[in-house]
């Protein structure tokens, strides 16, 4: 790795080898972009290193990899070492002695991978220093500067980050933010891990389906298993510890089971994912899902105590848990709780890129990261050619695109929209949409059942403008990145019923014009025609693949999905 004593004016931020590999580049402060890989490669929550995702920011910013001079990684390889050493305390108690060796190799052995990775990383770009950063540190960063605030409580609570599950931090500076650290708890104490050990055990993909076990959960009754995760999962004064007996401590290679003989005891067998679901399975979600929303009130609460501030930023895999997010706010500990648009590990690229950024000479401030989350790629000027898809037709709309796709939206169609930059993290925020009128009867069936394939519990997520959110929704802040679980007025009952789920909630986006003037323009539309200033909205792809996020993936998903059309930079393409 070269060394320089200049400080580095143009960063690469990376997040790469774990999963949701992903990319930003910060030069002289300012972000250029962000996009995560799987929207470029189509393979979801990808873990190679983001090489299109690099291309795409090298080429917006017209350098090479020579270019680089610091590359900001995600990860620290030594304070895996630390948790190495710990792990042998294990060895100390009946619950936990046959986890202590293996999961010490396992900590030591990736401490290792992590080095070996950040070597690999110099080879790629010569002339740069690679600088691992704290995966909190990152998470806590991305989420601050993503706010704007001045200064907040960050609270960022994972899986794992080397040894970290879940810190609390204090946020200070807008310009050149900064963050510190008042309390952090280590593994094996993980809401993550439990959430993601109860979601594998339910029959799902632990880290990418624990949203449909939060949906699962509003149809089942925690009581039947509320003593066992109150036992399980226990809170004390400065946070909450995990009960080996029920989740054994992590091992970092596979064929350890997260949950023990005595966890299935007491709940049920492991479902297969072609079983049927059963009470037993909405009930467990429900405990599940009902625990976490406790523990995470516990941290904000904490957060609030310690830090002194009247706002919270939330980061970290669980901060994607929006009923949770939800029931923070609605206990009032904050005037006002923040989630980033990409809070989960993808978002690390854009935190380490700050903290590499900030942690040196350059007296830049950071720009292009608060409140932005239209970060990825456009092709807005490039050329269709629909000779891969003959039975397709096109034709260019004129100036009134927003009038005519409320129209068709109001006559009851289903439409994808592809439109601008890229949206970060995991929710699409009317750039990668598929759009639908919830006053369409059976719309939620239609959708789950013809255009997603998934599983019809599932609800779907509503857009409103921000201007007239109040009518719809209690949630009382702006919630602009689809993060946040909202109740409902008697009105949304009443006018919307098919964006409000089982529990009573909706997981809302308000839009501003100032956020994105186009959707704005439809709701608009779409409210003159219906008087409803609200949409359906749901991500522009089918279930086990990434958000489209190139013009050839929107075009697939229209062929091979229930969509009735794709409007597509300006075009209006048929089947």
């Amino acid at each position: 790795m070269a060394a320089t004593n200049r400080a580095p004016s143009v960063i690469l931020g990376l997040c790469s080898f774990t999963h949701d590999s992903s990319a930003a580049l910060l030069v002289d402060g300012e972000l250029i972009g962000f996009v995560e890989e799987e929207r470029l490669s189509q393979q979801k929550h990808t873990k190679d290193y983001p090489h299109h995702a690099v291309d795409w920011l090298l080429g917006e910013a017209g350098l090479t990899s020579a270019d680089i001079d610091a590359v900001a990684y995600n990860f620290q390889p030594a304070h895996y070492l630390a948790e190495s050493s710990t792990a042998l305390r294990l060895a100390l108690s009946p619950a936990t002695r046959d986890r202590a060796l293996p999961r010490a190799r396992g900590f030591a052995k990736v401490a290792l991978r992590t080095q070996l990775r950040t070597r690999a990383l110099g080879r790629r770009f010569p002339s740069a220093r690679v600088l691992p950063v704290l995966h909190h540190r990152a998470h806590q960063l991305a989420a601050f500067a993503a706010s704007g605030w001045n200064e907040s409580a960050v609270l960022v609570v994972d899986s794992l980050g080397e040894r970290q599950t879940t810190t609390i931090a204090r946020g200070h500076d807008a310009l050149r933010p900064s963050v510190r650290t008042l309390q952090a708890i280590n593994d094996p104490a993980s809401l993550g891990y439990v959430y993601g050990a109860v979601t594998e055990h339910l029959g799902w993909r632990r880290g990418d389906e624990e949203g449909t076990v939060m949906a699962l959960a509003a149809l089942g009754d925690p009581e039947r298993f509320r003593h066992l995760f109150a036992r399980a999962v226990r809170t004390t004064p400065t946070g909450f510890v995990v009960d080996p007996g029920y989740f054994p401590p992590r091992v970092l290679t596979s064929g350890y089971p997260r949950t023990s003989r005595r966890f299935i005891t007491e709940t049920c067998p492991e479902r297969h994912p072609s079983e049927p679901l059963q009470t037993v399975h909405r009930d467990l979600a429900a405990a599940l899902q009902e625990r976490t929303e406790q523990v995470m009130v516990h941290l904000a609460r904490r957060a609030g105590m310690i830090s002194g501030s009247r706002r919270l930023c939330v980061g970290g895999g669980v901060a994607t848990n929006c009923v949770g997010i939800g029931r923070i706010i609605e206990e009032g500990i904050f005037d006002e709780v923040f989630v980033p648009p990409a809070p989960g590990d993808a978002g690390t690229a854009i935190g380490a890129a700050i903290a590499v950024h900030t942690g040196s000479r350059s007296r830049r401030p950071v720009s292009g990261v608060a409140r932005a989350c239209y970060l990825g790629p456009s092709f807005q000027n490039q050329a269709l050619d629909l000779t891969p898809w003959p039975d397709l037709q096109q034709k260019t709309l004129g100036v009134e695109t927003a009038e005519f796709l409320a129209d068709q939206l109001a006559h009851g169609m289903i439409v994808g929209l592809f439109q601008g930059q890229v949206e970060a993290g995991p929710r699409a925020l009317g750039n990668r949409s598929i759009l639908a009128s919830p006053l369409e009867p059976r719309v939620v069936e239609r959708l789950n059942a013809t255009v997603k394939f998934r599983e019809p519990f599932r609800p779907f997520a509503p857009m409103v403008l921000a201007e007239r959110a109040g009518e719809f929704f209690t949630l009382g802040q702006e919630a602009p990145y689809m993060s946040m679980a909202s109740g409902v007025t008697d009105k949304a009952r009443e006018r919307v019923p098919a964006i409000v789920h089982a529990n009573g909630t909706s997981r809302l986006q308000t839009v501003a014009r100032s956020q994105n003037p186009f959707m704005h323009d439809v709701l608009s539309a779409f409210a003159r025609r219906t008087g409803v200033p609200v949409l359906i909205n749901t991500s522009l792809n089918v279930k086990g693949k990434p958000i489209c996020g190139t013009p050839e993936m929107a075009l697939d998903c229209l062929v091979n999905s229930g969509l009735d059309a794709l409007l597509l930079e300006g075009r209006w393409i048929t089947k």
